[in-house]
């Protein structure tokens, strides 16, 4: 039984949530969960980070306007991390899941429950989260996704926002997105844990595409154009895969495609129009200074797509422009160049 949202499980030594975590999205994620009342816990794999982290009282590096609230603790112990909380949320780059995942498989007690909020696939294996975890810690636990329109800052800052809750178990699909929610923030739930991952991995990808096609200077038209059409891209994978076609439409798949490809706090967008403008992806990675999960992503995605045999002709170009040198413009130009069809 998850503990209530009034700081009193605190008191006792439980912990209601576990963010596993500390970089911008995981330190957004617990200081709206603390806001809302739930006792929670920070984690993070670098202790002097996480001293300076209690130390101030804040993530000065990611999110330095957004003082933690008192419910708020931080921790670099991963044991103590996980041993007496009831959730444990996953925010960490998709390439580092499994081994964190690795980690937990021997802290892990009966009863508790795990949650991501990772965006991504596997790196040379193209595998979901959810079957990276399925892999490493087996279909008993009860387990859900994370995902949505959500800019960490955003959410940090205890602005509007709606996002995706999904799990096979509607229980625990509930309780989550109830801790989730409060005052600015909205959690809807769904069953459909392949719409919700695949939405929040692609649209990586073709934020990049849209990043380019503005560093171009090619327009509004061109950027609508490049969304609808990424959307079809990705339904047409979803739906090969499993996925639901009505999860695309909603906040996992149009939400947050909509969101990462039109705002200049996307890293994705900023990557491609950094590319546009010369940059390389090394010096562009370096001028954002985060994980840009779209990079890996790209590759991951249009290798998934030829395995099931899937057309994705605007992925497929970004994975050229990101690993076979061809020029952002000219990918812009072949696209514009495939032969006349129907919609």
């Amino acid at each position: 039984m998850i503990a209530t949202g009034n700081g009193s499980a605190g008191a006792t030594g439980t912990t209601a949530i576990t963010v596993l975590g500390a970089g911008s999205w995981g330190t957004a994620l617990a200081i709206l969960l603390a806001r809302n009342g739930w006792p929670t816990l920070l984690w993070g794999n670098e202790a002097p980070h996480m001293a300076q982290l209690q130390r101030e009282r804040c993530n000065a590096q990611y999110l330095p306007d957004n003082p933690f609230p008192e419910a708020l603790r931080v921790s670099a112990s991963l044991d103590s991390a996980v041993s007496t909380a009831e959730v444990i949320l996953l925010a960490v780059p998709s390439h580092a899941l499994r081994s964190v995942l690795q980690q937990l498989a021997t802290l892990l007690r009966p009863g508790q429950r795990l949650a991501w909020a990772t965006k991504g696939l596997e790196s040379g294996s193209g595998k979901l989260p959810n079957q990276v975890v399925n892999e490493v810690l087996g279909a008993a636990i009860e387990t859900a996704v994370v995902s949505g329109p959500t800019f960490a800052r955003e959410v940090a800052a205890g602005l509007p926002t709606a996002l995706t809750v999904a799990s096979a178990s509607a229980a625990f699909a509930n309780q989550l997105a109830a801790m989730l929610h409060g005052p600015s923030f909205r959690a809807y739930t769904s069953v459909d844990i392949i719409g919700v991952e695949l939405g929040g991995a692609v649209k990586n990808v073709l934020a990049i595409a849209a990043g380019i096609t503005d560093g171009l200077g090619f327009g509004a038209n061109a950027r609508a154009a490049l969304i609808t059409r990424g959307l079809a891209e990705l339904m047409r994978l979803g739906v090969a895969l499993g996925g639901q076609r009505d999860t695309f439409m909603g906040l996992a798949g149009l939400g947050d495609l909509l969101l990462t490809c039109t705002d200049n706090q996307s890293r994705n967008r900023r990557m491609g129009m950094a590319l546009a403008q010369g940059l390389t992806i090394q010096q562009a990675g370096d001028s954002i200074g985060q994980v840009v999960e779209g990079v890996q992503t790209a590759r991951e995605v249009v290798y998934l797509a030829q395995r099931n045999g899937v057309e994705m002709p605007i992925c497929a170009q970004v994975y050229r422009v990101l690993y076979e040198n061809l020029s952002p413009k000219a990918a812009v130009q072949t696209l514009l160049a495939r032969e006349q069809k129907s919609e």
